[in-house]
């Protein structure tokens, strides 16, 4: 049941021609709560974003969608996998495999996939 899925956004933006925006509002949309964190500061549909760099925490949290570069990854792998997600998605462009492995091995499901379409196809 998708509702029971919190699911943390690392990249979100106000920005409404991000992907990252897109995913916020159709998850929105199809009733899960999820929690905006990036560095951009701002609102997404009424909720504010954390601020990445104080490394909030959050309870609860069963997936994790990237939307920030492999290269922008590394000094955040301690804090996301500190979140201690069920499930992690690498959206295009955010794959990267050292980090990946890393949350394999915390037992972590990892799909490289686009949360977008996992959403419009029922699969999330």
């Amino acid at each position: 049941m998708t509702k029971d899925k919190k699911t943390v956004i690392i990249g979100a933006s106000p920005n409404t021609s991000r992907y990252a925006y897109t995913a916020a509002r159709m998850l929105r949309d199809k009733g899960v709560p999820f929690v905006p964190v990036g560095i951009k500061t701002g609102e997404v549909f009424g909720k504010e974003i954390m601020n990445l760099r104080e490394k909030p925490f959050i309870p609860d949290v069963h997936t994790i969608t990237l939307y920030i570069g492999s290269k922008n990854q590394p000094e955040w792998y301690s804090y996301i996998l500190s979140l201690s997600p069920t499930r992690m998605i690498f959206n295009p462009g955010t794959e990267n495999v050292e980090f990946m492995e890393m949350a394999e091995a915390k037992g972590v499901e990892v799909l490289a996939a686009c949360n977008l379409v996992m959403l419009q196809t029922s699969q999330f």
